[in-house]
């Protein structure tokens, strides 16, 4: 419902092939997408398909046993956010995708909604002109809400056992309690981690975190303060997912839908207020009725033809990985 959707109804794209281990599921889900081919393994449609590109959106905690395996392939791969449970296991995946001579793109898709990108490119003009004056600070809202937003209407269920799965060993470092509570917050929090890299534009580190869970503070290198505001309140049927990056004399406000919601972009506003006399301006830009998970796929399929470099490496995404762990350790004191 996320991707497969996406890339099945995007024009220029061909799905090929399916790899399922749920056989009845992935014998109706070809069907309906209309996929000439459908694998039991992922081994048996490498050996079988010649691809320009391959899709996995598995857990991320066996992506260290899955994703050396694609990488054979030597061609571009995409999975869902984040690079894997593990420092180690990311470690481990950055090597085997090294020696494959491929690229491989770590699936945030809040960079790929229009209003970021909008909001990006506009943050960067503000870096550059100095327009606004410096910036000084980041803030991420982050409520818990309702992500799915009737996108699961129409989903296909085959209702096949749960296949058996290999998973990646957990953290040396981290005793079960501390690595689970690591495993949560990379789930559900890590797209705010790496969002804030982005907006920003440069590395940063954790420096504080509040003991409750609601509050991570941060630093950049050139010493930008940034906050990321862990569901300080919840919401039913909303979702309110915001970010604030303030300059001097300004700011750019994003405002983002929820992960699964359906041909709606986030919203931006820009207000300047540079001083000397200048009348203050809000602008409020209209987007493009473009939803982030199908301008991912755009995006990924725009990669792998060469047009554009892929939004997020491996090699950036093993960036949250360490941040996140900085922030456990902060909290957890372990």
């Amino acid at each position: 419902m996320a991707h497969l959707r996406n890339y099945a109804t995007e024009p220029s794209c061909e799905v090929v092939a399916i790899a399922e281990l749920k056989e009845n599921q992935g014998k109706l889900v070809a069907e309906h997408y209309r996929i000439p081919k459908v694998y039991k393994s992922a081994d048996e449609m490498l050996a079988a398909e010649k691809l320009d590109g391959i899709v996995a959106s598995q857990p991320f905690t066996r992506h260290g046993q899955l994703l050396p395996e694609l990488f054979k392939a030597k061609v571009p791969v995409f999975t869902e956010k984040p690079l894997a449970g593990s420092i180690e296991a990311g470690e481990k995946i950055l090597q085997a995708l090294k020696d494959s001579g491929t690229w491989y793109m770590v699936g945030y898709h809040k960079r790929s909604d229009p209003a970021t990108m909008y909001a990006k490119a506009e943050i960067d003009k503000l870096k550059e002109s100095g327009e606004l004056g410096k910036m000084r600070y980041v803030r991420i809202l982050m409520p818990a809400g309702d992500w799915v937003a009737n996108g699961f209407i129409g989903m296909i269920g085959g209702n096949d056992p749960a296949p058996a799965l290999t998973w990646d060993p957990p953290a040396s470092d981290m005793d079960e309690e501390t690595y689970g509570a690591y495993n949560a917050f990379v789930n559900y929090y890590i797209h705010q981690v790496n969002l804030m890299r982005h907006l920003i534009g440069e590395p940063y580190r954790a420096t504080y975190a509040e003991k409750s869970g609601v509050l991570f503070a941060g630093e950049s290198d050139s010493g930008i303060a940034c906050v990321i505001e862990m569901t300080p309140y919840q919401t039913t049927i909303d979702w309110q997912e915001s970010a604030l990056v303030a300059f001097e004399h300004g700011f750019v406000k994003l405002e983002l839908p929820a992960p699964l919601a359906m041909n709606r972009p986030g919203k931006v506003e820009i207000y300047k207020d540079p001083g000397g006399g200048v009348t203050p301006q809000l602008i409020v830009p209209t987007l493009p009725w473009v939803h982030a998970m199908r301008q991912q796929a755009i995006n990924f399929i725009a990669a792998v033809k060469g047009e554009i470099p892929p939004l997020c490496t491996a090699a950036e995404a093993l960036k949250d990985l360490k941040v996140a762990r900085q922030y456990i350790k902060l909290q957890r004191g372990v």
